[in-house]
């Protein structure tokens, strides 16, 4: 590992010295980790001071903190109020609020003003209809400006969100809404993927047969400059005749309670019926007004872009940076359509200010080994993101020599379990390859071996040892709260577990190693599953790679799955090729026992693979849930294999 930084700031005038220098005054010690330490030991004075600092808009009152040292029942701001959507729409001017681009090469704009507008009348006929606080509006959406206006209007008045995307299949859709009971249903009639039209009503008969909570559905044109005529057998109301009503528009908010509900996310699905994870509205604000202003350094006018979907918790954190004045940008389609640099054409025309995206997006270009610097002007771009797997050292350095040299390369870790973020970007620390600068301020994250002792410079399990305001509120459907407490806290005494295997550095930065629960343990080591990925992947035959752990009698060994380049064959030439990479760069214990090639790696609608599944079919295992797969015909082939490799049937079904 390099100890010299990829970059480093050449200015701190930034909002985190803002913060520092306006909250801190009487520390000496101006150092980020000062600054953090105050945030967890002086949490009420901490939370208190980022309402303050981001301009919250609502009545802030005491306690700031209650149950402090009870992290499940500790409350934040029990008394305190606001509106999630009125802090998201403080603008209305014509400037641009959400910039929307289709792979399809067309564009729409938003203007403050008219996003005003619309999620007044959306707002209005949902209480027209007999929407009350508390009742769940569920979408099925692409990634369009009428997802995040439905979202707002829905919390204007006190209901609850919550999304799918588009590409879920009718069982995927109905695993997580039967579980909520939604009284409206949103969804658009198409949506295009790598220049395919797919219309998204062939399902929704099944759908509605099987939800009948549902009083009224909602249908929104993918392309408004079309003239729709659809023909169901159900009622439902277009969206651009809700629209054109001129309904009375209602300048007051209501102040609902700091803790409302304001969307259900959805846990993957992958081992049994998705959990119904329910974030509340001040939690989420609060938690993300810190993660933008103060570690992203986002500022009013900025253009913030992170491709994302409506299935995956970014989309969530997109929107709420609306919140500081700033305009989003939602890209719909495939990020390689037309052109396999298609979003860079977004940010140089945009000027963007800040693009997020997966870091399996930057692995594929830095794969393809596209140059973007030399083809596009990027002097707008201040900050890239990535998330949704732990970013390779290989293409940490392939970002700054490819795409851009003086960037600020924000690697983040958080997840659906908390809207956001427990390590992420730093604007006033060095980035080095392959790490995480730093833990979030307010977030008491730790490294902990099976003891629950802390480390550092060693790998063991992330974890959190204080509460923080963007934890989960409650599980639907878990009154006891017994999955809630299974989920987090089972592991560690009153300490959130979060099922990360990562590891602190020298330079207090952070590296992710995949999920815990998928670590591969071979001659008593235990190695994460990233260490082989960024070896393997780094070999230009393969495209991509999955490794499980294989129980053998009172052992384990490691299989390894390769999926291989287009042209290339599985020699045996390649195999020793893959070994001596993984002794050379990782050691001989880190060797697979069996290496195979397959067709494909399993995936979750989001893009993230599925060790887990792959695990259970190699151990014999059954399988609980297989909707959140995007491309579950694939497993048929790990099942063969699984034959091979444990001599007889495996309990799974056919996919």
């Amino acid at each position: 590992m390099t100890t010299n930084p990829l970059w480093s700031p050449n200015n701190k005038d930034n909002n985190l010295s803002k913060f520092r220098n306006k909250y801190i005054k009487h520390l000496k010690d101006k150092s980020y980790k000062a600054l953090h330490d105050w945030s967890i030991f002086k949490k009420k004075e901490f939370w208190s001071s980022i309402w303050d600092f981001t301009k919250i808009d609502g009545i802030k009152k005491n306690p700031i903190i209650e149950n402090e040292k009870d992290f499940i029942n500790c409350t934040f701001f029990k008394n305190s109020k606001l509106n999630y959507t009125k802090n998201l729409i403080t603008k209305k001017n014509k400037n641009d609020a959400i910039v929307f681009f289709s792979e399809q090469n067309f564009e729409r704009r938003i203007s403050w003003e008219r996003l005003d507008i619309e999620v007044n009348k959306i707002s209005n006929y949902f209480k027209k209809i007999n929407i009350l606080k508390g009742d769940r509006v569920a979408g099925i959406l692409p990634n369009i400006p009428e997802a995040v206006i439905s979202f707002l209007a829905v919390a204007r008045i006190g209901g609850i969100w919550a999304s799918c995307s588009p590409d879920f299949g009718s069982k995927a859709v109905l695993d997580r809404f039967k579980q909520i009971s939604p009284k409206v249903l949103i969804i658009s009639d198409e949506y295009f993927y790598n220049n395919k039209r797919i219309k998204n009503i062939n399902n929704i008969d099944e759908i509605l047969d099987e939800l009948s909570s549902v009083k009224q559905v909602i249908i929104v044109p993918y392309d408004h400059r079309k003239k729709n005529v659809y023909n169901f057998n159900f009622s439902f109301k277009k969206w651009d005749e809700i629209l054109s009503q001129n309904s009375i528009l209602e300048k007051e908010y209501e102040d609902f309670e700091f803790n409302i509900p304001l969307y259900i996310l959805f846990s993957s699905g992958t081992t049994g019926a998705p959990k119904c994870i329910v974030h509340g509205a001040g939690g989420s604000l609060i938690q993300h007004k810190k993660e933008h202003q103060i570690h992203c350094d986002i500022n009013e006018e900025d253009k913030v872009f992170y491709f994302t979907t409506c299935g995956w918790m970014m989309w969530n954190w997109l929107v709420s940076v609306l919140a500081s004045k700033a305009t989003i940008y939602l890209y719909d389609g495939s990020p390689f359509y037309p052109t396999i640099s298609r979003l860079f054409d977004i940010i140089e025309n945009e000027k963007i200010t800040f693009f997020g995206t997966g870091a399996k997006y930057l692995d594929y270009l830095k794969q393809k080994n596209i140059n973007i610097k030399n083809d596009y002007n990027l002097n707008s771009l201040k900050t890239i993101a990535s998330t949704g797997s732990p970013l390779m050292h290989e293409t940490f350095k392939y970002v700054y020599a490819n795409i851009k040299k003086n960037v600020h390369l924000a690697s983040i870790s958080g997840g659906t379990d908390i809207v956001s973020c427990f390590v992420l970007g730093n604007p006033d620390e060095s980035v080095f390859s392959g790490e995480i600068q730093s833990k979030g301020l307010g977030m008491d994250v730790d490294i902990f071996n099976e003891k629950g002792e802390s480390i550092k410079e060693k790998k063991g399990e992330l974890v959190c040892k204080s509460p923080f305001p963007s934890k989960p509120i409650f599980f639907w459907l878990d009154d006891k709260k017994e999955k809630y407490f299974k989920t987090y806290y089972s592991k560690y005494s009153n300490i959130w577990h979060h099922g990360d295997y990562a590891e602190i550095t020298k330079n207090n930065g952070f590296i992710i190693y995949g999920r815990s629960d998928a670590t591969l343990n071979s001659g008593g080591i235990r190695i994460g599953t990233s260490e082989l990925y960024r070896i393997i992947e780094s070999i230009k035959e393969i495209e991509e790679s999955l490794a499980v752990e294989h129980k053998i009698e009172n052992d384990t060994e490691v299989i390894l799955f390769i999926k291989l380049e287009k042209n290339y064959k599985f020699e045996e030439s390649l195999k020793n090729k893959i070994k001596d990479s993984i002794k050379r760069y990782l050691s001989p214990k880190h060797l697979p026992a069996k290496i195979f090639s397959i067709k494909d790696i399993p995936k979750t609608k989001n893009g993230k693979i599925v060790e887990l599944t792959v695990k259970s079919i190699v151990n014999n295992e059954e399988i609980k849930n297989l909707n959140s797969l995007i491309n579950s015909e694939c497993l048929l082939e790990y099942e063969n294999i699984a034959k091979i490799l444990n001599n007889h049937t495996c309990k799974n079904k056919k996919y």
